[in-house]
């Protein structure tokens, strides 16, 4: 067998680490437009122009143009450029790939519950052995111990002294993640909605690799509640919204109402305190920059049921507003779920922290 060794070409080399670069910013910027390839392009230009990206290597144009030619976007039915399934896997990868940059690992692809059981994964407390137990997870240090403590003289290993170690469940996994997609999602300056699809892009991708068995859906609550499909991720918007946080755990609930795994979750990420619901029939706003009885109460009536469901609600609270603060600290009391306060840049991480984990402190 023949190897034919290529002098290493630097110059190409660095133009493919830029290029990569270059093709993270571009995700990037197509998930700020909401999916628009042509102002994606136009704010492109802008930054290529400015920052002089890809300098004497290549032109936006030929950007442009290689975008086009390796099929990352295409032209729509309506004659207009748009992003492509390529593109849209190209998006997934580099979600998850940013969310997972500077995580330790975090083990493989099972979820853990609080229960004790049969499991390859042992814990450190161990339990008289019992009749069922297996063999393998018989903890000899502490069971030969218990056997010392009879005396040297006539050793035996009795039952009795037997140790087994105690073990975690691992078990499939049904989440809905909630994405408040109110007004204030994009006020003041502060782009809250680019990071939080991102998260839900990178959990689906996630899952649909490495969770294969566990099930994820994405809604959105605004004025009211809607189930995105996993291929619009890319493309979701704010609007001139409200926050119908009581909306959003309804549908959550229905969702996962058909769903047969053995645990169920809900991850809500939010900006604001819940301002309107819909009270026999009739919508009711808040007002007010303080929060609304009615409106709360009823909110954790929904918190309060995904409780007796079994359904844990996580809350990711993207702001410090005080009222937002005040609201969440009630709603995790009433459903004994948890609630994080997280960074835009942490968001990704925390999230997905807690769904790989997802373990509760045992009570003895």
């Amino acid at each position: 067998m023949r190897i034919a060794y290529l002098e290493f070409d630097k110059a190409e080399a660095l133009r493919r680490a830029g290029l990569k670069q270059v093709m993270k910013l571009w995700n990037e910027v197509l998930l700020m437009s909401a999916g628009d390839v042509e102002q994606a392009l136009q704010w492109m230009e802008q930054l290529w122009q400015r920052y002089q990206l890809m300098q004497g290597q290549m032109t936006f144009e030929e950007f442009k143009a290689m975008l086009m030619q390796q099929g990352f976007v295409g032209e729509g039915e309506g004659g207009g450029l748009e992003v492509t399934k390529k593109g849209e896997r190209s998006i997934r990868q580099d979600s998850l790939e940013h969310i997972f940059k500077g995580l330790q690992s975090l083990g493989g692809g099972d979820h853990r519950t609080p229960h004790a059981g049969s499991s390859n994964e042992k814990l450190s407390e161990t339990r008289p052995f019992n009749f069922g137990d297996l063999s393998s997870d018989i903890d000899y240090n502490v069971s030969i111990r218990n056997a010392l403590k009879r005396g040297l003289e006539e050793f035996s290993l009795q039952e009795d002294d037997l140790e087994v170690f105690e073990t975690e469940q691992h078990t499939s996994c049904a989440t809905v993640l909630m994405i408040d997609i109110s007004h204030s999602m994009v006020l003041y300056g502060e782009d809250r909605i680019t990071p939080a699809k991102k998260v839900a892009i990178a959990l689906t991708e996630l899952i649909q690799t490495k969770y294969p068995k566990d099930s994820l859906q994405v809604i959105t609550f605004g004025n009211e509640a809607e189930e995105v499909p996993i291929h619009r991720l890319p493309y979701l918007n704010v609007g001139p919204f409200h926050t119908n946080t009581q909306a959003g755990l309804q549908l959550a609930q229905r969702l996962l109402a058909r769903k047969k795994h053995t645990n169920k979750q809900i991850f809500m990420i939010t900006d604001g305190k819940p301002t309107v619901i819909v009270e026999q029939g009739q919508v009711y706003r808040n007002v007010s920059w303080s929060l609304d009885p009615l409106i709360v109460n009823r909110t954790l009536e929904e918190a309060e049921r995904c409780r007796d469901r079994g359904i844990k609600i996580s809350t990711f609270m993207i702001a410090q507003d005080t009222h937002l603060v005040e609201f969440v600290d009630k709603l995790t009391q009433v459903n004994k779920g948890r609630a994080y306060f997280s960074a835009l840049d942490k968001l990704g991480g925390n999230i997905f922290v807690d769904y790989m984990k997802n373990r509760r402190r045992r009570v003895r």
